[in-house]
Parts: structure tokens; C-alpha cells; sequence
């Protein structure tokens, strides 16, 4: 008996959608990331990309807990000398909430060509509201 490997051409991809509403920001980009890694099927491969599409709502709702709002800053660099830019987690909550999900679930993902394919599977809004309706997605409750 051989080990079964799964093949990115037969696995079938489900759409979920996870509410981020009252929830941390860190537990809701680690279940984002196990899912668009595809870590909840049987059929798992580590090789293979078999994860699934997932949609983040509330994203303004997301709470960060301990003293991360003042504390936690968002840096990067421009590549000039003194061209470190960086933001306090307050404002990019207030201002840009989706990119800091986006950020926190691109932090758990590998680093390699199969994260950088699974991070396009995810889609996050600031609202209730998201453009996937036609796609049927499933509530997410794990």
C-alpha cells in the first residue's frame, strides 16, 4: 500500500468565510492561514498546493489584545538612508484594517511560491459585506 498524494489538478476548492467580529486578530489569521494551506483536509500534501479560498469579514472589528494598539508598530523601509517608515497598530486598525489582516496571515504563511499562490486565495473586508456571494460560500466554525 502506497501513501496517497494528492494533485492540485483533482482537488476541489470551497469557498469560506470567517467573521472576525470581537475575535483577536492573531487567532483569526491562524485559522485563515490553516485553511488557505489546506491543513484541515485529509488529504493534506505538504508539497501541493490544496488549500481552500478564504474571506475575512469585519476586519475593522478585530480586536488586538494586551497593549499591541500602542505598542506594536508596522515598519518597512524605503532603502534610502533614514527612509524607515513606520505606523503605530492604531492607526493602521483605524485606517487600513484589512491590509493589517492581510499582514498577520501572510506572516503565518510558508515562505515560498506555494504562501505566496495561497495568499491570492484570500480576500478581506473592512464590513459585513463582501463580492462573493456568487461563489456559495460556507461559514467557517473551527
Amino acid at each position: 500500500m502506497s501513501t496517497f498524494m494528492a494533485k492540485a489538478e483533482s482537488l476541489e476548492r470551497k469557498w469560506y468565510v470567517i467573521d472576525a467580529a470581537n475575535k483577536p486578530l492573531g487567532k483569526t489569521a491562524a485559522v485563515a492561514a490553516s485553511i488557505l494551506r489546506g491543513k484541515h483536509r485529509p488529504e493534506f500534501t505538504p508539497h501541493v498546493d490544496c488549500g481552500e479560498f478564504v474571506i475575512i469579514i469585519n476586519a475593522e472589528k478585530a480586536i488586538l489584545t494586551g497593549k499591541k494598539l500602542t505598542q506594536k508598530f508596522y515598519r518597512h523601509h524605503s532603502g534610502y538612508i533614514g527612509g524607515l517608515k513606520e505606523i503605530s497598530y492604531s492607526k493602521l486598525m483605524a485606517e487600513r484594517p484589512e491590509f493589517a489582516m492581510e499582514l498577520a496571515v501572510k506572516g503565518m504563511l510558508p515562505k515560498n511560491s506555494i504562501g505566496a499562490k495561497s495568499l491570492t486565495r484570500l480576500k478581506v473586508y473592512r464590513g459585513a459585506e463582501h463580492n462573493q456571494q456568487a461563489q456559495k460560500p460556507v461559514a467557517y466554525n473551527g
